[in-house]
């Protein structure tokens, strides 16, 4: 008989052992955890607790990502909270933003509107969109979440706090906080804003925008469940400054 074979039929007569227990003691394994041979029943074992080990690993893994969804599942009720509460909506875009920062920790936010009603349209949420951004925003199906390419969008971000270095004495105060934005922005996340009411392939209203200097805080590969429940969470609540 070959491996195969006596493997086989180990397998079609589970109860050979049962019945012939003797031979458990007596045959014995390479240890691989050293050079001793052992018996059946310790390699058994042995494989045992290096499952039960794996098993434990998986369960405090699980149980950390429990606690971190929890988290951010209270940072949403906080962050939702604050924006359903603000009355005024000239103030909305900016406490939508400025509460992605002070609630989730993002070191930059900001968020641009167009096509707006009226008595919008000169407030600095409402500031001129690129055409390239427009169609951009309308291809976003999902979150984007990435390195900074260079997007027309990460100009509106504000330099993170942290990130910004002093300015060197040869460096023009007068420039636009905008270019200097964009080399503090390693990556970012991009959540286009559609009308809640409106189909799910309607073009996007408005582009929320989220950087980070850490290159590693948005990447391709996160989840965006709540990043999706962000956007049309802001998307409702930004939909009362478009005309009617």
């Amino acid at each position: 008989m070959n491996d195969r074979e006596v493997a086989e039929y180990l397998l079609a007569n589970p109860d050979f052992f049962a019945e012939h227990a003797e031979m458990l003691a007596t045959i014995r394994l390479a240890n691989p955890h050293g050079k001793a041979a052992v018996s059946l029943q310790e390699r058994q074992m042995d494989m045992l607790r290096d499952k039960n080990k794996h098993l434990e690993r998986r369960l405090a893994e699980l149980l950390r990502y429990g606690h971190e969804n929890d988290s951010i599942a209270a940072k949403f009720s906080r962050w939702t909270t604050r924006v359903m509460s603000e009355r005024d909506p000239h103030a909305l875009p900016r406490t939508i933003a400025n509460g992605l920062r002070d609630i989730f920790d993002v070191p930059q936010a900001a968020l641009r509107v167009w096509d707006v009603a009226d008595p919008y349209a000169h407030a600095e949420f409402a500031r001129h969109v690129g055409e390239e951004v427009r169609i951009f925003a309308n291809s976003l199906a999902t979150p984007y979440c990435g390195a900074n390419t260079g997007f027309e969008a990460a100009q509106w971000l504000a330099p993170a706090v942290a990130a910004v270095p002093s300015a060197p004495a040869a460096q023009d105060e007068n420039a636009p906080a905008e270019e200097a934005a964009a080399p503090s922005t390693g990556s970012i996340a991009l959540l286009a804003l559609r009308d809640p009411e409106a189909a799910v392939d309607a073009s996007a209203f408005g582009l929320l925008v989220m950087g980070s200097p850490d290159t590693r805080r948005f990447h391709d590969g996160m989840a965006t469940d709540f990043l999706t429940q962000i956007g049309a969470l802001a998307s409702a609540a930004l939909s009362r400054l478009l005309p009617r």
